[in-house]
């Protein structure tokens, strides 16, 4: 079972872009301390966004398309200042990319599979080889460390049964340090969004 103090050392390990002020307290006691340990974690309170931050954010997951000019006029700034307000956000790391939303269903990957793994040992040099071996397949859309009884929990688009289970069978179940795989289809998305509850 991966454990709380495991989750936290490979989030430090690995970088983190965003914590709760919650957590503060929790980060500082492995040590983060100093201005460019923090730098190098991108670490930004959530208390630093104000209210024109979080507007701005969100109308940009409603649409990505916007303008500055659109964008200044919806939030009440002028177009320097807003612009300035959108490289801040970009340059920190709070906006990490602009991106179109593909329709699963009609590129022909209708089927997801949400696929729990569990590994054989939770020695570093096991997990640091199944995070590269996941992140080569574009079939594997997400990809969760775990707490619990699994390791693992990802989220897999295929074109149809047979399409998952030769994924499957030539891809998961060939990972080295893989113990066991337990597969759940979805039946239906009752709901997904990409929007975060920020304004």
């Amino acid at each position: 079972m991966v454990t709380e103090h495991l989750v936290m050392d490979l989030i430090i390990r690995y970088g983190l872009r965003l914590i709760l002020p919650k957590y503060a307290n929790w980060v500082s006691n492995f040590g983060i301390t100093n201005q460019s340990s923090a730098q190098s974690m991108r670490i930004i309170a959530v208390s630093a966004l104000d209210q024109i931050d979080r507007k701005l954010l969100a109308l940009l997951q409603e649409n990505g398309r916007y303008t500055n000019q659109e964008l200044a006029e919806r939030v009440g700034l002028s177009p320097s200042p807003c612009l300035r307000r959108l490289k801040r956000l970009e340059r920190e790391g709070i906006i990490s990319r602009y991106v179109a939303l593909v329709d699963q269903k009609a590129v022909g990957l209708p089927v997801s599979v949400f696929v729990s793994v569990k590994l054989e040992h939770q020695r570093e040099e096991v997990m640091t080889h199944f995070d590269a071996e996941i992140a080569k397949y574009p079939e594997v859309l997400e990809c969760y460390l775990m707490t619990g009884s699994r390791d693992y929990l990802l989220r897999v688009v295929a074109e149809d049964l047979e399409a998952y289970e030769r994924f499957l069978k030539t891809t998961l179940t060939r990972i080295d340090g893989v113990s066991s795989i337990e597969s759940s289809f979805a039946l239906n998305q009752v709901k997904y969004t990409n929007v975060l509850p920020i304004a």
